[in-house]
């Protein structure tokens, strides 16, 4: 049961998101702190932060409430965990800038 798509990996990631989100009962703010709590526990890579930073602006989330949920969850994950979340957000910045600057380039 296969589909022709070229990204079925990203096809799927994006449909299991879209269910959980639909799915959750959080309002969007909650939801986007449990994400970064879960990402940063799970020691995620870069790139699963740069899929959740379109959220994370539309609910408002700012720079200092990231700050404060990986300070909530330091002494649960630990500190090793905690400064890999802050480099990895970092780098997932650095990403969403670096796409949004070629997205204007092909604009204009």
């Amino acid at each position: 049961m296969s589909t022709a798509s070229e990204t079925p990996v990203l096809d799927t990631l994006a449909a299991m998101t879209i269910d959980s989100i639909e799915r959750c009962g959080l309002a969007p703010d909650m939801l986007m702190v449990a994400r970064i709590a879960a990402l940063a526990a799970s020691d995620a890579p870069p790139i699963s932060y740069a899929a959740h930073i379109e959220m994370a602006i539309e609910t408002g989330m700012t720079a200092e409430q990231v700050q404060d949920v990986l300070v909530a969850i330091a002494p649960i994950v630990g500190t090793a965990r905690v400064m890999t979340a802050a480099g990895n957000i970092s780098a997932a910045l650095g990403i969403a800038i670096a796409v949004a600057d070629a997205e204007i380039e092909t604009q204009g």
